[in-house]
Order: C-alpha cells, then structure tokens, then sequence
C-alpha cells in the first residue's frame, strides 16, 4: 500500500500527524499483513519565510502573519499541548523559524538513498524540540550523517542545488490536486485525507483503499 505526504518540516500538525499515521498504518499493517510505503513530498507552508528570521515564534505569527500575541501565545500552548498526547514535546520558545526549501531538497536526496523517513523524523526532532536552525548547509549535512548519509556528498547536494527541480515539481503537483494546507495524504492514488487526523481515520481509509472495488462502497 502506498501513501504519498504533503508536509512540511516547520508544521507543527504534520509531525503530529505523522505519529497519528504510523499508529493508523500499524493497525492496518496488523489487521491485514500488508505493509505501507510511505514517500514524502516537498510543501512550503510558508514560502516568504526569511532565511534567517532573527526572532521568536512569538515575534514571526504576530509581525509577519498579523496575529495578536495573545491569539498566538494561547495558540502554541494548545498546540504544545496536543503534541505532548502523541508523545511530542514541542520547544516554541527556542524553535528557529526559517525558510525549508533547502530541508526538502534534503529529504529528496535521502529519499534516493532510502533513508528519507529516518531523515524525516530527524529534521522535525531537530526544528520542534531542539530549536536547531535548519537552513544553513553545515548544519542540515550534520543532520544527515546522523541517519545514515555521506555527509560530504549531502553538503554537496545541497551546495549544487540537485533537486531544486524536485521539490518544485512536488509543490507544483500539490498545486494541481488542490492540495492547500498539510498534512495531506494520498493514498494508493485514489484517497485523500487532510489534516492531523486520530490514527482510526487513517486506518479506515487504509482500509478503504485495501478492500476490492465491488466492496469499497459509495463513500469509500
């Protein structure tokens, strides 16, 4: 079973959501003995991020989305909250806002080497609970070694800018399916499922798509 994501390293639902998914997939998985491919796609939750954003969490909701501070604050305690239930613990006030492109052209190397959910994982470990700033070369080539990667051949990648062309395509096929906010999940290329959603969801609709087309029923 395949299942393709939308995400994006610097949303705060989408490592949520991947933990939702890895207990729906489980379930599937031990339900039916069929395991599920996972393959990640690039999404620029937001694309006019600056690159070195001096400034925290706080400061780039209130000055760069026009959000109240206390609209904000309220916000990211709920959401560090909802983390913490799927076994997260988010650290907004040291997290380094910063443009992700060049983290997804990462995780479209890793992904050429097998290695793109560990890498995954990684990054959203390294933005949402470590405060790393993930961004420069050095410090992503790091992060790649850590799971597996050359990491002189990651730096390289990422100096030459070898799969700029793929992340775009990714965001461009977002754009064409209607894809608007992530998470975003397609599964076996025929359902959709947006959103965080609790790990039962996933493994209905893992379900859904597993079963034969007579027993799929009209809403499947």
């Amino acid at each position: 079973m395949k299942v393709d994501v939308w995400s994006d390293i610097a949303c705060p639902w989408c490592y949520i959501g991947k933990r939702r998914f890895a207990e729906g997939a489980r379930r599937f998985t031990e339900a039916t003995g069929r395991a599920v491919e996972v393959e990640y796609h690039a999404f620029e939750l937001a694309p006019d991020t600056p690159v070195d954003f001096e400034g925290s969490e706080v400061d780039f909701l209130v000055h760069h989305k026009g959000m109240s501070e206390e609209r904000v604050r309220s916000m990211l305690d709920g959401m560090s909250a909802t983390a913490k239930d799927e076994g997260l613990a988010y650290d907004f006030a040291n997290l380094r806002h910063t443009k992700t492109f060049r983290a997804h052209e990462l995780l479209h190397h890793a992904k050429a080497h097998g290695l793109q959910e560990p890498l995954k994982e990684r990054l959203l470990r390294a933005y949402f609970t470590e405060g790393l700033h993930l961004v420069h070369v050095d410090q992503l080539a790091d992060l790649a070694a850590e799971v597996g990667l050359d990491r002189d051949e990651a730096a390289a990648v990422l100096e030459e800018e070898r799969y700029t062309g793929a992340v775009l395509d990714d965001m461009a096929l977002a754009q064409r399916l209607g894809i608007r906010g992530v998470p975003f999940y397609v599964i076996d290329q025929r359902y959709g499922v947006s959103g965080a959603q609790p790990a039962e969801v996933f493994e209905e609709a893992l379900t859904r798509a597993a079963a034969p087309p007579e027993q799929e029923g009209d809403e499947a």
